[in-house]
């Protein structure tokens, strides 16, 4: 199980090529909030997500073949994959469904990396990368359930908690769970996490409720980043151990938690990266009167037109 230490050591291995993301607090009465929120911009890392923390963090523990790297994505990590190896000189296939925006399959392309476009839903893709590592020998990046990539995604709750050391809850979306595994495993005994997921794509929830992973449908309007159909073993047994809570958000309650942080911030969210600011604006989760709670903002890659309406 990756513990804090590992992700001290992630921390120190990519801080050269990852960006410190801010932190602010946008002050009681944001969002239309009774709350005095603090907010990290993970959308402003390096591709609009935090997804270039697992992928560093995978490439540079590991030997690279001359195939290079194969990863499947929804849209983020693909991206996030492709940025790093052009970075470190590998080259990269990415394999993405057909849910994929097309900010997303155009952030990848820009990195330079080879682009397949499979099947309706994630599985799909990653059942053709798999057949595509087996036949050339590349290796694969996976998006959320391994030790490099949950450790990766860890450095965000260290820089989060040196920027705001007096919060009392982390709000943090999941699709697969590497993100949250990672906060939650360098974060526990000190901050409550909480997982926010949308009601039509919950593997977290699920998992947590029978015990182990189990499959789930996926559906609904952030299902290209938080659409992965099953958590994963690694990241159940931190969730498991170390997340407060999960709850579920609608569908509109994204949305709305966009508009809003457009309305108030100026922020261009992707529905994935409003995902946590939503189970406030829904009342899924309700802080207590003086409990100090950060909100997550993890991804941007969408079309700024579809953001105001």
């Amino acid at each position: 199980m990756v513990t804090p230490d590992d992700i001290r050591a992630a921390a120190e291995r990519i801080r050269p090529w990852i960006r410190r993301t801010p932190v602010i607090r946008p002050g009681e009465g944001a969002f239309g909030l009774p709350f005095d929120l603090t907010l990290k911009l993970e959308l402003f890392q390096h591709t609009g997500s935090f997804k270039p923390r697992g992928a560093f963090n995978n490439l540079l523990t590991r030997d690279v073949p001359a195939a290079g790297v194969a990863a499947a994505s929804g849209g983020n990590h693909g991206a996030a994959v492709a940025y790093a190896a052009a970075r470190l000189g590998y080259p990269a296939t990415i394999f993405v469904p057909e849910i994929s925006s097309p900010a997303k399959i155009a952030a990848i392309r820009a990195h330079g990396a080879e682009l397949v476009v499979e099947g309706a839903r994630y599985d799909d893709a990653l059942a053709r990368c798999e057949a595509h590592r087996a036949a050339t020998g590349a290796i694969g990046v996976h998006a959320f359930d391994a030790d490099e990539t949950i450790a990766g995604q860890g450095t965000v709750a260290l820089e989060w908690l040196e920027q705001a050391p007096d919060l009392d809850t982390l709000l943090v979306a999941v699709g697969g769970g590497g993100l949250i595994a990672g906060i939650a495993a360098f974060s526990a005994g000190s901050v409550r996490v909480v997982a926010v997921e949308p009601r039509d794509s919950r593997a977290l929830q699920a998992a947590l409720e029978a015990g182990g992973p189990v499959d789930v449908p996926v559906a609904g309007v952030a299902a290209d980043s938080l659409g992965a159909r099953n958590v994963g073993a690694r990241v159940y047994a931190i969730a498991a151990r170390h997340v407060a809570a999960a709850v579920t958000v609608s569908d509109e309650a994204i949305l709305e938690a966009r508009r809003r942080l457009w309305r108030d911030l100026r922020i261009v969210a992707e529905p994935g990266g409003a995902t946590a600011l939503a189970a406030l604006v829904e009342g899924a989760y309700v802080p207590a009167a003086d409990e100090r709670v950060g909100v997550l903002v993890c991804g941007g890659n969408t079309d700024p037109a579809t953001v105001a309406g």
